[in-house]
């Protein structure tokens, strides 16, 4: 079984209908936790208490402040099941690949903001990569449920079959010649961020059309993967909502 841990990650759970087998709490826990338990209820899931000692071991001394669910594991999503998702809702795909981020808690901070940017999904790929643990779906906190993940084999030949899908890959990189408001992200998008140590990969590079970079006067020359990924989704935010924007009359 998974354990879903923290309030926040297993209200959203079951909000999304994820089915839950069971919800232990803390002793003593009042606050969200009783929401948690209002909530259970109406979906037939039932609810024990333990002390606190045991919740923690439980998570194996990750804070899960009280609250673990225990569910069926995580199915992750197929691809092409993301841009089907993007035609019924009428809108240009917009998905995020990750090559390499390997910490769970970026993994999670990148679901959480693709997700509140209305990207379609997330895809990572099955080797040097984190994964759905519990950590990374804490670090989502609730998004997790509520935008698709898939993980490819080869992450450069996930990008050519996006390509032949209609979508355009602008890859994050920071030797890159443009700057990163200098594409158009309206059109169906890959935002493709590279892992904490090395960025982009070689042939994942080459992959892309666009590579572009943050602009950084400051001391450091880098950002965090999950940073760089929320100014590259909200750049598409931003660009798809003048787009939308009605035209003036005069």
């Amino acid at each position: 079984m998974e354990h879903i841990e923290g309030r926040h990650p297993v209200l959203e759970a079951m909000r999304a209908g994820r089915k839950l087998q069971r919800i232990y709490l803390a002793t003593g826990a009042g606050g969200v936790a009783q929401e948690i338990v209002e909530l259970a209820k109406s979906r037939g899931v039932p609810v024990a208490y333990l002390p606190r000692a045991e919740i923690d071991a439980m998570t194996q001394g990750r804070s899960s402040q009280g609250v673990v669910a225990l569910a069926q594991p995580r199915a992750y999503q197929d691809t092409d099941a993301m841009l089907a998702a993007a035609a019924r809702q009428g809108e240009a795909p917009l998905v995020v690949l990750l090559d390499g981020v390997e910490d769970p808690g970026n993994l999670g901070s990148i679901i959480r903001t693709a997700a509140s940017a209305g990207a379609h999904g997330v895809i990572i790929p099955k080797d040097r990569s984190a994964t759905l643990t519990p950590a990374a779906v804490k670090a989502a906190a609730g998004a997790a449920d509520r935008i698709a993940v898939a993980r490819e084999v080869n992450l450069a030949r996930a990008i050519d079959q996006l390509k032949e899908k209609g979508l355009w890959t602008v890859g994050a990189d920071a030797a890159a010649d443009q700057t990163y408001t200098e594409v158009d992200y309206t059109s169906p998008t890959a935002i493709v961020v590279g892992g904490e140590h090395q960025g982009l990969r070689r042939l994942v590079r080459e992959k892309c059309d666009f590579l572009v970079r943050i602009p950084m006067p400051g001391r450091f020359n880098s950002l965090n993967a999950s940073v760089a990924a929320a100014i590259l989704l909200y750049e598409a935010v931003r660009q798809r909502g003048l787009k939308q924007k009605p035209e003036r009359k005069t």
